[in-house]
């Protein structure tokens, strides 16, 4: 079993991959954040596998994070977009086995 933890700094209207696809293990959890005072607001998507952002997920609010647990979870790249005004701060943990 192996935990990867990493923190990345995305500018305003920058995309990055957070978690890479695993190629060997088989992802069983993964936690993604937005580094920040829980009164700011910030416009943050997460896409899966999916660059262009068609369909995606917010972080925005009061919703500053994303959970997923299990066997069938996603396993290819999560991309993070920035869409809000200010630079933000996100933090992501995984657990292959």
């Amino acid at each position: 079993m192996v935990q990867t933890i990493r923190s990345v700094k995305i500018m305003t209207g920058q995309k990055t991959i957070v978690l890479e696809k695993p190629h060997i293990l088989h992802r069983i959890f993964f936690f993604l954040s937005v580094i920040a005072d829980p009164s700011t607001w910030h416009d943050v998507r997460i896409s899966f596998d999916d660059p262009q952002f068609v369909s995606f997920f917010y972080l925005s609010g009061a919703r500053k994070y994303f959970e997923a647990e299990g066997a069938d979870i996603f396993q290819g790249n999560v991309w993070v977009y920035n869409a809000s005004g200010v630079d933000v701060w996100m933090s992501s943990t995984e657990i292959l086995h």
